[in-house]
């Protein structure tokens, strides 16, 4: 059986949706025929964030998986008759964009007509996945798709990320530098303490954040675009790793259990989604003055009890796991 992986972006761009669509391509390959179609493989309109694509690729698959947001790939794949959706996250538009303003008119009008085309997409598929029911119990589009919702979580390389029980004393930020991804909260919140930060990403705010810690007088290393085996050994090392995006364009956050693998413990917000997943072997916070008391409290006891109990959770979230739960939707079909 052949099986389409549909995205808006694929390897190498990188980001959530691309590492889920790749992890599960190779883990179902085992079972089926993949074939990902993507903005890198299929001429398209390059709309930052939403890329049109200008024609259907034939494929002449038997499953066609779409992935949103963003759903314009997805809707012209609609029509075929084994449909499935991976919805990963509710899509809000941050106030800017590459260093531009958005006003809130014009980023309700986007999120209007992403939300029109994405029901449409899901109004034709068969079956629609989403990570945790967390996230779907508040995202006021999933909650209308009730009757058509299975829940899959995202996965993670177990054998790929070493665990460690032995840590240096360095609070550790992996992802991209952009506003909307919360990284001025844990900058604030180590404010006035003596934790080193490291920032493992770029960004269009790089230089923002980079000031930022400069007023704040934070102990703040920013190395910019790191490889997968950098990223992998300051997992290792780090004594936490904090998520601290407050929107919903945060739904399950992948970095969580790839720390926890590394035996590192996790500190995200309050999100519905990411709290699922972060309350497993860490905290949640929604105040930086509460951020700040976690990380002050994170004794290398705490560390490492932690650490172990993250690595164990993630045994059950990997990524030939959810292949076998999502061939379970294609058999069904």
């Amino acid at each position: 059986m052949k099986v389409a992986q549909i995205t808006p972006y694929s390897f190498p761009h990188i980001g959530g949706i691309e590492i889920h669509v790749e992890n599960l391509s190779k883990a179902l390959s085992k079972f089926y025929e993949v074939e990902i179609i993507s903005s890198s493989t299929t001429p398209s309109l390059p709309i930052p964030y939403s890329p049109i694509p200008l024609k259907k690729k034939k494929c002449n698959a038997e499953i066609y998986h779409a992935h949103v947001p963003s759903p314009f790939f997805a809707y012209i794949y609609s029509s075929e008759d084994k449909f499935v959706v991976t919805y990963h996250n509710d899509v809000e538009i941050p106030d800017e964009v590459f260093g531009v303003r958005i006003p809130r008119f014009a980023a309700k009008k986007l999120e209007e007509i992403n939300e029109k085309v994405t029901r449409k997409v899901l109004d034709r598929a068969e079956v629609i996945v989403a990570t945790t029911p967390d996230y779907a119990r508040t995202s006021k589009i999933l909650r209308d798709y009730e009757e058509k919702l299975e829940f899959i979580p995202n996965g993670v390389s177990f054998e790929t990320f070493e665990f460690c029980s032995e840590k240096k004393n360095f609070v550790l930020y992996v992802g991209r530098l952009v506003k909307y991804k919360g990284l001025n909260y844990l900058i604030e919140a180590l404010e006035k303490t003596e934790e080193e930060l490291v920032v493992a990403g770029d960004g269009e705010d790089r230089e923002y954040f980079e000031k930022l810690a400069r007023e704040k007088k934070v102990k703040a290393k920013f190395l910019g675009k790191v490889g997968y085996e950098k990223v992998r050994e300051l997992m290792k090392k780090a004594k936490c790793l904090v998520l601290p995006s407050k929107t919903r364009l945060e739904a399950f956050g992948i970095v969580l259990l790839e720390a926890m693998a590394s035996g590192t413990p996790v500190i995200a917000y309050n999100t519905p989604g990411v709290r699922e997943i972060a309350k497993k072997a860490g905290y949640t916070f929604e105040s930086v003055e509460e951020l700040r008391e976690i990380i002050k409290k994170l004794d290398s006891k705490t560390v490492r009890k932690l650490g172990r109990r993250g690595r164990k959770v993630t045994e059950s979230y990997s990524w030939e796991r959810v292949a076998e739960e999502v061939s379970k939707i294609y058999e069904s079909l």
